[in-house]
């Protein structure tokens, strides 16, 4: 039986008490919030979540969680003690309790059967080998991006979604925003015609490898866990300057070891949205290097996928637009769009949600836990813009033109390009 099985069978099972009278059997004074009253979602119902490397932008993910009413936060892992500390008393204030758990090892708190979901807010490095440690171990996953390090884990994190069928939401929160949706669905749907070009913004265009610094003093394993820290990137010797050196706001660009490549980092944001509005179709099958400030890739269909150094219009940070035969949009961080023409709006009025907000993602993958839907960032979707991204990058090291095989998930006959689709993991970890 899947842990998700044991898990409704153990609310259902509560349920049923309270049902046939069984709950007469509890003490008298039950707390209003126990039984879902006063506004209070009843543990039956509630979603246990524990968090993975919860550091800058993990904190802010945390809150998004938090405000969920049907949320109950049990447990944070992080190899820095630091971090343990400062999640536990967040989530203690919350509830009012000393309740939060900590551990140094990931694994440890995936062991837990009574937590469902994981918020992982690591740095890159780790995302894809503990997204999937996750779903083996049967939790649902809330995985902050860039997902995957390279082309192969790409692929095995869609297949390992797939075939232990969890819940997996990237952290790509734009899919949750009215106006970047809006924008999609109009080219999607036809409505700037037939489809010609789809335009991103991935705020650097550079192949940059992580730096390798003098050694320093490794401080105490229980202060900072260095080798799991490293884990399945390649040993260097401990420097504080490396602390965060996957983290979510500094990984991104980097190449091998700690981060995934020069248009990853927001890549995974505005290529993300761009595959949507070509309907999440498998990525590119051509790609150029850089020229003029624009890395041109081709879909099968023809349609050109355009990472710009540039933007547009000002429309704020991650701009996207979308050309097609008979009119174009725009969209980005403002929360505004513009368009070529007003009659795209076809009377709609479209919400401006400015700042890229993370609630209504997080809304989304907790109302698929508990449906076992399919949320907007899922699996496929992030396999196949993380494609996107990791193959401009190949063309980018290489500085010159690479074709992508969609049957085989390969570059044809180029070998070079070839050994770039993966990277040797570190003992003893595997994917």
């Amino acid at each position: 039986m899947s842990q998700r099985k044991v898990n409704l069978s153990r609310r259902r099972a509560l349920k049923a008490a309270v049902a046939t009278g069984v709950a007469s059997m509890l003490p008298t004074i039950i707390p209003s919030s126990a039984l879902g009253r006063d506004g209070a979602v009843s543990p039956s119902e509630r979603i246990v979540v524990g968090g993975i490397g919860i550091g800058n932008r993990g904190t802010y993910d945390l809150g998004c969680f938090l405000e969920q009413k049907d949320v109950q936060f049990t447990a944070v892992c992080d190899v820095k003690e630091s971090r343990r500390l400062a999640v536990k008393k967040i989530a203690d204030t919350k509830y009012g309790n000393a309740s939060c758990d900590m551990y140094r090892d990931y694994r440890e708190l995936l062991d837990r059967t009574d937590i469902d979901a994981v918020l992982i807010a690591t740095g890159p490095n780790w995302h894809g080998m503990m997204a999937m440690t996750a779903a083996k171990a049967g939790k649902d996953i809330y995985c902050e991006k860039p997902c995957t390090k390279n082309i192969a884990e790409s692929l095995i994190l869609r297949d390992t979604m797939a075939r232990t069928a969890r819940v997996f939401q990237a952290g790509t929160q734009r899919r949750n925003l009215p106006h970047f949706a809006f924008a999609c669905e109009l080219a999607r749907t036809g409505k700037l015609g037939k489809l010609t070009r789809v335009y991103a913004h991935p705020a650097g265009m550079k192949a940059v490898m992580s730096a390798w610094l003098p050694a320093q003093p490794e401080p105490q394993k229980e202060v900072v866990d260095w080798d799991t820290y490293l884990g399945p990137a390649a040993w260097r010797p401990y420097n504080p300057a490396l602390l965060n050196g996957f983290n979510f706001e500094k990984g991104g660009g980097l190449v091998g070891a700690f981060g995934g490549g020069g248009v990853l980092e927001w890549g995974s944001h505005c290529v993300d949205l761009c595959q949507w509005a070509v309907n999440d179709c498998p990525p590119p099958v051509e790609y150029n290097p850089p020229k003029d400030g624009e890395l041109v890739c081709r879909y099968v269909n023809g349609v050109e996928l355009i990472f710009r150094e540039k933007g547009w219009i000002p429309l704020g940070s991650c701009p996207v637009r979308f050309e097609g035969e008979t009119g174009w949009v725009e969209a980005g961080d403002s929360g505004k769009m513009v368009l070529s023409s007003p009659a795209l709006l076809a009377g709609r009025e479209v919400e401006e949600i400015g700042g890229y907000p993370a609630t209504f993602h997080v809304r989304d993958f907790l109302d698929c836990v508990k449906s076992r839907g399919k949320p907007k960032g899922n699996a496929e979707a992030a396999c196949n813009a993380h494609i996107a991204c990791h193959a401009a990058n190949v063309a980018i090291a290489l500085n010159r033109p690479v074709k992508y095989d969609l049957a085989t998930n390969a570059f044809v006959d180029d070998e070079p390009a070839n050994r770039m689709r993966s990277e040797a993991l570190r003992e003893p970890w595997r994917l």
